[in-house]
Formats: C-alpha cells, structure tokens, sequence
C-alpha cells in the first residue's frame, strides 16, 4: 500500500500542464510543472487577423508542437461553461457556443480544461485574503473577483456601463488608448480604479494585461501590477480540485 501511495505521488509531482493564454492580440503558451513553475520558455504568436476557432486551433497546433506535457489549460477572453466558449467580443461570433475543450481534447490528445483569462491570471495572483479584484488591461478589459481565494467566474465586468453612456472597455481598451492617447487614457484608469474601489471595496486589486505598461500615475497602496506571465501560471490552478 506504501509503495503504491509513493508512486502515486511520484507520478503527480511528474504531471506537465500545457498552459494556453488566448488573446485579442497574441497567443502564448508555456508548460509548467505541478506547482506551476516553467520548463519552457514563454512562446507567442500573433492572434490571426480573422480569429475564427479554426484559425486559432491551428496557432495552438503550431504552438504546442514538439513540447512534452500531460494536460491543457486555457484562458479564454470570455464567458466560459463547461468548456464552451459563450462570448467573444474581442475575436469572432463563430467562437459563441463553441466547445473549446472538446476541440482542443481531439487536437492535442491530452484532458482540457478551459475558463475566462482573467480569471486564470487571478488565480497566478491573489493572496487568497479577503476580497481580491483582478483587472487585465489588453484589447479589451477583462476582470476576476476571489473572496478568501475563492474565484467567482465570469465577472465579465468589461462590458459593465462605467461613464458617458460607454462600458469600461469601450473606455479603456486598446482602441480607446489609441484613439484618446496615453494621457487620457490614464486619467480615466485612475477614475476607474477609485469607482471600483468604491463599489467593490475590495482589499486588493491586480492590474495585468499588456496595457498595463503604459500607466504613469501612482497607484494606491492596495492595487499592484502584474506580470502577462501570471496569464499563463495561474493555469496550474484549475487542476487543483
């Protein structure tokens, strides 16, 4: 029985995770070991300029060739049940209802599991104390909420009206950045982060994404930045059942 349980637990410390971040603009992938640690370096490609599940699966195909892993995680900018993706603002309708997992579980060979990319990159990043918000600044705004470490999925809080009739993406995602500029796009981020404060009364707030790099204001004690890779780390953490 002890030689058994010893095995057991060998084979568990051996389990690699393929873990896929999606998004508007790239996909990356990085495998981990079962505390989440790298064993290989961060690879991205491009978003395919039409990103149709197809064209997407293929960049994951390419990704995911010639690397050893046991099982797939991945982050999804989007309403995720079971597996199905049942949004997809920022890539292409053909993604609503589409089963990703039971794709992703024919294609590579290996078990699936799938949830919102904010709520993977939260998982990198709470403490697990209190109310935690995540808040992923990139092509468009995504966004986790965890009570004690606890996540409560699909906030989605993106698309929530936040001022002048507009929603915080449409206010503060990419094409908002490009068009208002640095300056602007920063004076409403630091509106917005009092605002959610203030509903939310959260004890820590996380900002990620890669928009984050653009912001030059001083942050309240309470809310950090963190690292894109923490979209791929927080992967392990949907295997810890």
């Amino acid at each position: 029985m002890g030689e058994a349980i010893e095995t057991l637990a060998t084979e568990t410390l051996a389990i690699a995770t393929l873990a896929v971040d999606i998004g508007g603009s790239g996909i990356k992938v990085m495998v981990l070991d079962h505390q989440g640690n790298p064993l290989s370096e961060r690879d991205r490609i491009d978003t395919p300029a039409v990103p149709t599940p197809e064209a997407v699966l293929e960049i994951l195909q390419q990704l995911a060739a010639g690397k050893t892993f046991d099982r797939v995680s991945v982050g999804f900018p989007g309403v995720v049940r079971r597996g199905v993706t049942e949004t997809a603002a920022n890539l292409h309708p053909d993604w609503i209802g589409f089963d990703l997992a039971g794709a992703l579980i024919q294609q590579l060979g290996k078990p699936v599991r799938v949830a919102n990319d904010a709520d993977i990159q939260g998982l990198g990043a709470v403490a697990g104390e209190g109310v935690e918000l995540v808040i992923t600044l990139g092509t468009g705004i995504g966004a986790a909420m965890f009570l004690n470490g606890r996540l409560i999925p699909n906030l989605e809080l993106g698309h929530h009206p936040f001022r002048k009739g507009e929603t915080y993406e449409e206010q503060l995602g990419r094409a908002a950045l490009d068009e208002i500029g640095k300056r602007r796009w920063n004076n409403r981020l630091e509106r917005a982060v009092d605002l959610l404060e203030r509903i939310f009364n959260y004890d820590s707030l996380y900002l990620g994404g890669g928009n984050t790099k653009k912001i030059d204001f001083v942050l309240p004690v309470n809310v950090k930045i963190v690292p894109n890779v923490t979209g791929l780390l927080g992967g392990i953490a949907l295997w810890k059942d």
